[in-house]
């Protein structure tokens, strides 16, 4: 009997993907509905349904559920749920589409079909309770409040029967690991107590701080990268995967750590998103999420730990997957070790503190990085890409 903590919702995973076998007749099926464009946003959260990583969600939300996880993160029947997920269209497609009716989500850049939803609802949602809620600001500078402003005037909601995966599992044959794939994975390493590691940056030395930290009180790590849209800037998925795996190879004990990625799209919510990050990895079968500081923050927008503060505020039962909580990481000279903020006495002046703006600006710039910052293979990966950028 597995001893990893139970899926979301306490009924099982729910993966809506296909069986292999239906995919062919249903997408046949598919090219006679009405089409219904994605955003990319929209296609990840499809994606996250396929594989069963939004557990116990069987489709895109109606305004009940968009309500209740925008104000007070509840779906309408009490289940814990901090982010709406919903699907927007403009009022021209939404007059056409009647109420009970089929129709074929498609990609917004190839078109291609991803699934077929039931309409059970057509609803005009408050886009600004939403962002003051969910991202406690409207500023149309936030890249989350920027997408949700920009989505049609209507949402859809209704159940899903997803129809494919894009083409991630071709893409990271190694890397695309799925919820139930997972939960063997950690089964197979006799593991019960997993830490998932959050990641959407190569690993650096205050990285590798807060993973090794976290295999101490655990059976082993899921450092688990998003393989979703990013900020322009961001270091794409193959480069930081090679990036993250040196790491693996030469400074962790083999059999301590798995690496994977998975298909979200950030949206950069902060304290909210969190939340939704520590749901997800109990779908995983992961007991804690390391929450570090600033966790899927950006810009000035969340204090640098509201994200451990907003787990408190959790009513008995509502996750089973906690938050590890750790300071703020970095090097310390005069401790002459990685140190963090409760365990070193000392001031800014003795720490390295460099961000990833910083990095990404000496690394394009090929100019040294402090080895006590990043390791050597690690930079010389990213060294070699940023190469490849001037050579373009």
């Amino acid at each position: 009997m597995s001893k990893l903590v139970e899926p979301h919702g306490g009924e099982g995973l729910k993966a809506l993907l296909e069986p292999p076998v239906e995919r062919a007749r249903e997408l046949s099926r598919a090219e006679g509905l009405k089409k219904v464009p994605m955003t990319s946003r929209e296609t990840s959260d499809l994606l996250m349904m396929a594989m069963g990583a939004y557990t116990p969600l069987q489709g895109f939300m109606g305004e009940a559920d968009w309500r209740g996880a925008s104000v007070d993160m509840k779906l309408e029947n009490g289940v814990f749920w901090p982010i709406p997920i919903t699907l927007s269209c403009n009022q021209d497609l939404a007059d056409q589409i009647h109420i009970e009716e089929e129709v074929a989500l498609v990609g917004v850049e190839d078109g291609a079909v991803m699934a077929i939803m039931q309409v059970t609802e057509k609803y005009t949602p408050d886009r600004n309770l939403e962002c003051e809620h969910v991202y406690r600001t409207r500023d149309t500078a936030h890249p989350g409040v920027q997408k949700v402003l920009q989505q049609g005037e209507t949402n859809l909601a209704g159940p899903v029967t997803c129809l494919s995966e894009g083409d991630y599992p071709e893409k990271y044959p190694e890397l695309y690991i799925r919820p139930a794939q997972a939960r063997a994975m950690f089964q197979d390493n006799g593991w019960s107590q997993v830490a998932a590691f959050q990641t959407r940056n190569p690993m650096q030395r205050a990285h590798e701080h807060l993973v090794k930290i976290a295999i101490e009180v655990t059976d082993g790590v899921f450092i688990h990268q998003v393989l979703g849209k990013l900020k322009p800037g961001d270091i794409p998925a193959d480069v930081r995967t090679q990036a993250i795996q040196a790491m693996i190879d030469n400074y962790f004990v083999p059999g301590t750590v798995i690496q994977a990625g998975y298909p979200i799209e950030m949206r950069y919510a902060g304290p909210r998103e969190a939340l939704l990050h520590a749901l997800i990895r109990q779908n995983f079968g992961c007991s804690h999420l390391i929450v570090g500081r600033d966790h899927a923050g950006v810009g000035d927008y969340y204090g640098p730990f509201d994200a451990h503060h907003i787990f408190d505020s959790l009513w008995v039962g509502a996750l089973e997957t906690q938050a590890l909580k750790i300071d703020i990481t970095f090097f310390c000279n005069k401790c002459y070790g990685m140190a963090t903020g409760k365990t070193c006495p000392h001031g800014d002046e003795d720490r390295i503190h460099i961000s990833g703006t910083e990095q990404r600006a000496m690394l394009s710039r090929q100019t040294d990085v402090p080895l006590e910052f990043s390791r050597p293979e690690v930079i010389e990966i990213l060294r070699n890409y940023y190469r490849g950028l001037e050579d373009c």
